[in-house]
């Protein structure tokens, strides 16, 4: 009899922060402690993946509990270009 093999899928929000050397360090907010980078978003994006598995895997190992996953949360930057605005930081 053959196995099934399930897989799943977790969402986790990621938060990609550019550097001013170029590049973006990136974290997790559920999951406190991680962070890593890229040179380029796509790196960063691939690393990010990769903590995360690692991370998950870690806390299972040591028996303890995995965040619940951001199933219905997503993010993204919205860009808006406006015209004669000032900011108050800016002034």
């Amino acid at each position: 009899m053959k196995r099934k093999v399930v897989k799943s899928i977790l969402r986790y929000t990621a938060v990609f922060e550019p550097c001013e050397e170029g590049g973006f360090t990136v974290t997790v907010p559920k999951l406190p402690g991680l962070v890593t980078e890229g040179d380029s978003f796509e790196e960063a994006l691939k690393n990010v993946k990769d903590a995360i598995s690692g991370h998950i895997k870690a806390l299972g190992d040591e028996g303890l509990g995995v965040p619940e996953p951001d199933i219905k949360t997503f993010s993204a930057p919205v860009d808006v270009e406006v015209s004669n605005f000032k900011f108050a930081a800016f002034q």
